[in-house]
C-alpha cells in the first residue's frame, strides 16, 4: 500500500510511479505544506513533488520510501 505524501521527510529517498511515469528521487528540502524540493537520483535533476502530481493521480499511482 502506497504511503501518503503527508509522510515525506527530508533526507528520505523515495519511489513514484505515476501515469506510468517512474521517478526514484531524494527530497532536499520543504518549500510549503505538502510540497518539496527533489533530485532525481538517475538523471540528478531537480523538482518539485507537486510537479509530478500536478496532473492527478493515475490508476497506478504507487508511492513508496526506498530502503537506504
Amino acid at each position: 500500500m502506497s504511503i501518503s505524501i503527508e509522510t515525506v521527510r527530508v533526507g528520505k529517498k523515495y519511489y513514484l510511479k505515476n501515469h506510468r511515469e517512474y521517478h526514484e528521487f531524494v527530497v532536499l528540502k520543504a518549500i510549503g505544506q505538502n510540497d518539496f524540493v527533489c533530485k532525481d537520483l538517475n538523471s540528478l535533476e531537480r523538482f518539485s513533488l507537486n510537479e509530478l502530481t500536478a496532473y492527478g493521480k493515475g490508476s497506478d499511482y504507487e508511492f513508496f520510501e526506498l530502503e537506504s
